[in-house]
Protein backbone atom coordinates (compact mmCIF):
# COMPACT_ATOMS: atom_id res chain seq x y z
CA UNK A 1 0.00 0.00 0.00
CA UNK A 2 1.13 3.43 -1.28
CA UNK A 3 1.48 6.12 1.26
CA UNK A 4 -0.66 9.24 0.79
CA UNK A 5 2.75 11.31 -0.17
CA UNK A 6 3.56 8.46 -3.14
CA UNK A 7 -0.21 8.27 -4.54
CA UNK A 8 -0.21 12.30 -4.50
CA UNK A 9 2.83 11.81 -6.12
CA UNK A 10 2.08 9.43 -9.20
CA UNK A 11 -1.33 11.45 -9.62
CA UNK A 12 0.56 14.51 -10.08
CA UNK A 13 2.88 12.50 -12.26
CA UNK A 14 -0.13 10.74 -14.00
CA UNK A 15 1.05 11.16 -17.46
CA UNK A 16 3.72 9.26 -17.54
CA UNK A 17 2.38 6.23 -16.44
CA UNK A 18 -0.30 6.38 -19.53
CA UNK A 19 -0.71 2.99 -19.96
CA UNK A 20 -1.57 1.97 -16.54
CA UNK A 21 -5.34 2.20 -15.86
CA UNK A 22 -6.80 5.17 -13.82
CA UNK A 23 -8.23 2.98 -10.93
CA UNK A 24 -4.60 1.33 -10.89
CA UNK A 25 -2.53 4.08 -10.74
CA UNK A 26 -2.11 4.60 -6.66
CA UNK A 27 -1.13 1.12 -6.48
CA UNK A 28 1.93 0.69 -9.09
CA UNK A 29 5.02 -0.53 -6.88
CA UNK A 30 7.81 1.61 -5.73
CA UNK A 31 10.02 -0.18 -8.29
CA UNK A 32 8.05 0.62 -11.00
CA UNK A 33 7.65 4.08 -9.83
CA UNK A 34 11.62 4.59 -9.89
CA UNK A 35 11.88 2.98 -12.97
CA UNK A 36 9.56 5.43 -14.95
CA UNK A 37 10.68 8.69 -13.14
CA UNK A 38 13.92 7.53 -12.91
CA UNK A 39 13.44 6.50 -16.90
CA UNK A 40 11.18 9.52 -17.71
CA UNK A 41 11.17 12.54 -15.10
CA UNK A 42 13.30 15.69 -14.91
CA UNK A 43 15.35 15.99 -12.29
CA UNK A 44 12.74 18.16 -10.09
CA UNK A 45 10.92 14.84 -10.77
CA UNK A 46 13.62 12.38 -8.92
CA UNK A 47 14.57 15.28 -5.84
CA UNK A 48 10.50 14.89 -4.75
CA UNK A 49 10.76 11.71 -5.38
CA UNK A 50 14.22 10.77 -3.33
CA UNK A 51 12.27 13.23 -0.47
CA UNK A 52 9.31 11.14 -0.39
CA UNK A 53 11.02 7.80 -0.54
CA UNK A 54 14.10 8.42 1.33
CA UNK A 55 17.72 7.59 -0.79
CA UNK A 56 18.15 4.57 1.26
CA UNK A 57 14.69 3.33 -0.40
CA UNK A 58 15.67 4.27 -3.75
CA UNK A 59 18.96 2.68 -3.08
CA UNK A 60 17.54 -0.80 -2.20
CA UNK A 61 14.72 -0.65 -5.00
CA UNK A 62 17.87 0.65 -7.41
CA UNK A 63 20.21 -2.05 -6.64
CA UNK A 64 17.22 -4.57 -5.72
CA UNK A 65 16.93 -4.89 -9.62
CA UNK A 66 17.69 -8.61 -10.96
CA UNK A 67 17.86 -9.98 -14.03
CA UNK A 68 15.80 -8.24 -17.30
CA UNK A 69 14.42 -5.49 -15.32
CA UNK A 70 17.97 -3.85 -15.18
CA UNK A 71 17.53 -3.88 -18.93
CA UNK A 72 13.97 -1.70 -18.44
CA UNK A 73 16.68 0.99 -17.86
CA UNK A 74 18.05 3.37 -20.55
CA UNK A 75 21.70 2.79 -20.43
CA UNK A 76 22.52 6.03 -19.79
CA UNK A 77 20.19 6.08 -16.97
CA UNK A 78 21.33 3.15 -15.43
CA UNK A 79 24.97 4.38 -15.37
CA UNK A 80 24.14 8.41 -13.61
CA UNK A 81 21.85 6.86 -11.30
CA UNK A 82 24.67 4.19 -10.21
CA UNK A 83 27.06 6.43 -9.78
CA UNK A 84 24.22 9.51 -8.35
CA UNK A 85 22.80 6.45 -5.39
CA UNK A 86 25.93 4.86 -4.69
CA UNK A 87 27.39 8.88 -4.02
CA UNK A 88 24.61 9.45 -1.86
CA UNK A 89 23.18 6.61 -0.47
CA UNK A 90 24.48 6.83 3.33
CA UNK A 91 24.12 10.82 3.25
CA UNK A 92 20.74 13.20 3.84
CA UNK A 93 20.43 15.00 0.26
Amino acid sequence: MNSPEIKEFILQHSNLFWYTPEDKKEEISNEYLVETILNYGDMNDVRKLIKIVGIERLSEIFYGLQGRKIMNYYPEIYNYFSILVKKYEHTDI
